[in-house]
């Protein structure tokens, strides 16, 4: 027996588990209900969730506080995405306000 079969039982057994609980959702869908306020609450949790993973993401850098061009960038991004801007135009806008932020040295 090699050393690699205890990790090629372990993946296998992570991608059956990571493959049922994607299938629970659609199957469990159907048969539990819950109250409309409850609903509510879980739809506006998964965008607070976002929220949150897009603030961390943007303003911290590792362990340390990234610098004001992708602050920056990020916000040219949020803008035109409130603005109702193309999704490559948002991207675009973003990556470019922060490159030509750090060519002129603020990084």
């Amino acid at each position: 027996m090699t050393a690699t079969s205890p990790i090629v039982a372990a993946m296998l057994a992570l991608a059956a588990g990571t493959f049922l609980l994607r299938l629970a959702g659609p199957a469990l869908r159907a048969r539990i209900r819950f109250p409309p306020p409850a609903e509510h609450l879980l739809e506006a949790s998964a965008v607070v969730l976002l929220a949150g993973l897009l603030a961390v993401s943007a303003c911290f850098e590792g362990h340390s506080p990234a610098g004001p061009a992708r602050l920056l960038g990020v916000l040219t991004g949020a803008l035109l995405a409130w603005r109702r801007a193309p999704f490559l135009a948002v991207v675009l806008g973003a990556a470019t306000t922060t490159a030509l932020l750090r060519l002129v040295g603020l990084n």
